[in-house]
């Protein structure tokens, strides 16, 4: 069948069919085709001959000779991988559709468009019927682009919100003398969403540390907007050197006033080197981790209560033992929270990767957050912090010391205690102008203690690689306080001298009653490290 006669028929059915009752029906293929915006090719036959192509198609494309095969009279199809698809739709009689295909640009159009290509399978009558494929092109440039601007402004808008979330973590983790620390944060989903999750390190003095994680239920600008809040507010607590509980029962109330509806969780726990433990309470949040010496790796969930901003409750801390050689992983709900599992599985499966991960605090991070998944694509924030206590031998240990002694009172006390801290810190080999510091800071806690506190009291002098910590605990609760002592008064500036000489000082109450004063001095350069 020619193709004149096949054009014809093709026309002389659509217009039966569509232009009923119009007067349109002596309309040819090329006046119902050839004004559409969309491109138009009709081929026919096994070669997929061209029939007809319309002037929008000739506008992009250029003109096409009819009669020839469309392997060689329409190359852009066959570069745009359509002649096998349109092979299948000459088979399967079926219509098959490809969308986006990008069409490069071309002498006469200065950009590339890209087109929905719609190929359907049409019946060409006449005295020898022939099947034959109706190529539609349908252009979306400008919904490409729009959707290429939508996504690249939700990449900034993403990229904004995780750099506002960084910004309110520590930029830089505080390194305690005795531990090693390490934290990790990793965004979770894909949208521009900030989330709550936060974490800290925070060295509160005399070698004590504090680690907090906490979790804002949520996301969006209001979650980290409490977090923010939370976290300036547990920093500016920390420096009260307060129990844990009593941090927590601070921002209990202070996250009810912030937001009664936003549901926020955290842990909160203190590290001291002398006692060789951690003593934390928990707010509603994921169970502490620690892993012994020996390796045994268990959960520290006795000081736990609800929530922060509940009210009504009094938190309570929890000792756990922390010496040399353990370990321990505070993290948020996202490392161990999946929605086809319990979360139990989830903690079940870190403390058993836990367990294993050895090395520094940053690669046990990596570790765990490999062994449980986590990926960009997670859909919820994680937090976590690891940190070791790591167990010193050789020249580190030498760095290391303690040296305690105990006060009985009376008018020797303070003479024992002067040659007991010269003596120590001569043993130290430390430079006689920090050794005469020291002797001096220490006379002077001593005396103040001796004269306001009560028994039992202890001298304690400790030496890391980086300062000199003097500290003297007693059975008074009353703090000191730094106090301007006038020319005439014959006491009172004892305190102030140790907060003169020394690179900070400090003061905290202590478990069961009574406190401890100390101060500390870095040491300088000409120190053996």
């Amino acid at each position: 069948m020619g193709t004149t006669a096949a054009v014809t028929a093709v026309t002389a059915g659509a217009a039966a069919t569509t232009a009923a009752g119009r007067g349109i029906g002596a309309l040819s293929v090329q006046d119902l085709l050839g004004h559409l915006p969309a491109l138009v090719a009709l081929v026919h036959g096994p070669g997929h001959r061209v029939a007809f192509v319309n002037g929008a198609y000739t506008d992009v494309f250029g003109p096409r000779t009819p009669g020839a095969p469309a392997a060689e009279a329409l190359p852009e199809l066959a570069e745009l991988g359509l002649l096998p698809l349109m092979d299948q739709v000459l088979r399967s009689g079926r219509p098959r559709t490809v969308k986006s295909r990008r069409v490069p640009a071309r002498p006469g159009r200065t950009r590339p468009g890209y087109y929905t290509f719609t190929c359907t399978p049409i019946e060409l009558p006449g005295p020898e019927p022939e099947r034959g494929v109706l190529v539609f092109a349908a252009e979306v440039t400008d919904q490409i682009e729009v959707a290429e601007r939508l996504r690249a402004s939700e990449r900034r808008q993403r990229e904004a919100a995780v750099t506002l979330q960084r910004s309110l973590l520590p930029q830089q983790l505080e390194q305690p003398d005795d531990l090693r620390v390490a934290a990790a944060y990793q965004p979770g989903g894909t949208e521009a969403a900030v989330g709550g999750d936060w974490y800290d390190v925070i060295t509160l003095g005399a070698g004590r540390t504090a680690l907090v994680i906490g979790d804002v239920m949520g996301r969006g600008v209001r979650a980290a907007a409490v977090m923010g809040q939370l976290r300036t507010a547990v920093r500016a607590y920390a420096r009260l050197d307060l129990p844990p509980h009593e941090v927590l029962q601070l921002l209990d109330g202070l996250a009810a006033e912030i937001d009664p509806n936003q549901i926020a969780t955290c842990v909160y726990a203190v590290h001291d080197p002398n006692e060789g433990r951690l003593v934390y309470a928990s707010a509603g949040h994921m169970p502490i981790l620690v892993r012994d010496p020996d390796g045994t790796v268990h959960r520290a969930e006795a000081a736990t209560g609800p929530p922060l901003g509940t009210g009504g409750w009094l938190h309570t801390s929890a000792p756990v033992a922390f010496g040399p050689g353990s370990a321990a992983v505070l993290y948020t709900d996202g490392l161990v929270e999946r929605r086809d599992a319990d979360i139990d599985q989830g903690i079940d499966a870190l403390e058993g990767a836990f367990a294993g991960a050895t090395g520094t605090p940053q690669i046990v991070c990596d570790r765990l957050q490999r062994a449980l998944g986590i990926t960009a694509e997670h859909d919820d924030d994680v937090a976590l912090l690891v940190l070791q206590h790591p167990v010193r031998t050789g020249h580190d240990a030498e760095l290391f010391h303690n040296a305690a002694l105990d006060l009985l009172g009376g008018n020797e006390a303070a003479p024992r205690a002067r040659a007991f801290a010269s003596g120590v810190l001569a043993s130290w080999r430390f430079p006689a102008e920090l050794h005469d510091l020291g002797v001096l800071a220490a006379s002077e806690l001593v005396a103040n203690s001796l004269q306001h506190g009560t028994p039992p009291m202890r001298l304690r002098l400790r030496r890391t690689d980086r300062r000199l910590i003097i500290e003297v605990t007693d059975g008074d609760e009353h703090l000191p306080r730094r106090r301007h002592a006038e020319p005439a008064d014959e006491s009172g500036r004892g305190i102030s001298i140790v907060a003169t000489i020394s690179s900070a000082w400090g003061s905290r109450r202590t478990p069961g009653g009574g406190k401890a004063v100390w101060c500390e001095f870095a040491l300088p350069e000409t120190v053996p490290r």
